[in-house]
């Protein structure tokens, strides 16, 4: 088995370059201060492939500060700014490993919850900040005390969206029926995506009629994703976004390695199959739609 200068596998280091994407596109969800390499190598790789627009997404207060750094450093890089659903939790029940990333424990409580909302919603402010997300609910680890402090944290973050008149990105994670009805009892702002799509073909209708965007991963491409390709081939044109997530749901043939910017073109290949475009098609309905969702 092949392996680099550092023993390394070459199974586990980063993907090749993909063939680059004739039409330009952008990755609609990433986390950069996530992925190895500085932001201007990252920056540079995804632009030497096509993918000349990346949308840096905050998932905690220093990771949301972070974001709109990037983004007011670089004209490629916008930023979104919010509390994970994860992090809600971690804040209210004071859990050291949270938001503070400092290893204190933080007093906790709703206050500390309230503090920490009045920062996002400082940074939403900002012209940088094209989007209040990820935000929503995750039940794959939550508890009832946890998806209450969530639930609180998403209707807010709703609600700092529509003030901005920002994008609202959704993280939705085994909780398609309860992110579905806090968005009605609170009103989706103008522009929703539901960030790594995860729901099948009657939600992405359900999403389609409320005019929700629905942005496809890399996990479209796995083979125990079929739910996935479905709603893809039958989500509206319009709405359709790709990202990568990284560096996380890196596309399949590259399956848990490194994910990054620069491999959007292979999901893009992939979801223009499942569609049955060609991928100029795709790359062309995906570029206006990120644009559009964004207000950039």
């Amino acid at each position: 088995m092949p392996s680099n200068a550092s023993g390394r596998s070459d199974k586990d280091g980063a993907p090749p370059l993909p063939e680059p994407l004739r039409v330009p596109v952008a990755d609609s969800h990433t986390h950069l201060d996530m992925q190895s390499g500085t932001v201007e190598e990252a920056l540079a790789k995804a632009a030497s492939v096509g993918v000349t627009t990346v949308v840096q997404v905050g998932c905690d207060l220093a990771g949301s500060r972070w974001a709109a750094e990037t983004a007011a450093a670089h004209d490629a890089v916008h930023a979104t700014v919010a509390l994970h659903p994860n992090e809600a939790p971690r804040i209210v029940h004071g859990d050291p490993d949270g938001w503070s990333r400092q290893g204190a424990r933080e007093p906790g409580g709703d206050a500390a919850l309230d503090d920490a909302l009045a920062e996002i919603d400082r940074l939403a402010a900002l012209p940088q900040v094209k989007g209040v997300g990820e935000t929503g609910l995750d039940y794959f680890r939550t508890g009832p005390e946890g998806k209450e402090a969530q639930e609180r944290s998403f209707r807010a973050h709703i609600e700092i969206a529509k003030r901005h008149g920002k994008t609202l990105v959704i993280h939705d994670r085994d909780a398609h029926t309860d992110v579905l009805r806090v968005l009605k009892e609170e009103g989706a702002p103008e522009r929703t995506v539901f960030h790594c799509y995860s729901g099948d073909a009657e939600m992405a209708g359900i999403c389609a009629r409320a005019g929700y965007y629905m942005s496809f991963a890399g996990n479209v491409t796995f083979k125990n994703a079929q739910n996935l390709r479905d709603a893809l081939a039958v989500a509206p044109p319009e709405l359709v976004l790709v990202e990568t997530d990284a560096p996380f749901l890196t596309p399949a043939p590259y399956r848990g390695r490194p994910n990054a910017p620069y491999l959007v073109p292979v999901t893009v290949r992939a979801m223009a199959e499942v569609r049955g475009v060609d991928e100029d098609t795709l790359a062309t309905a995906l570029a206006a739609n990120t644009a559009r969702a964004f207000g950039y």
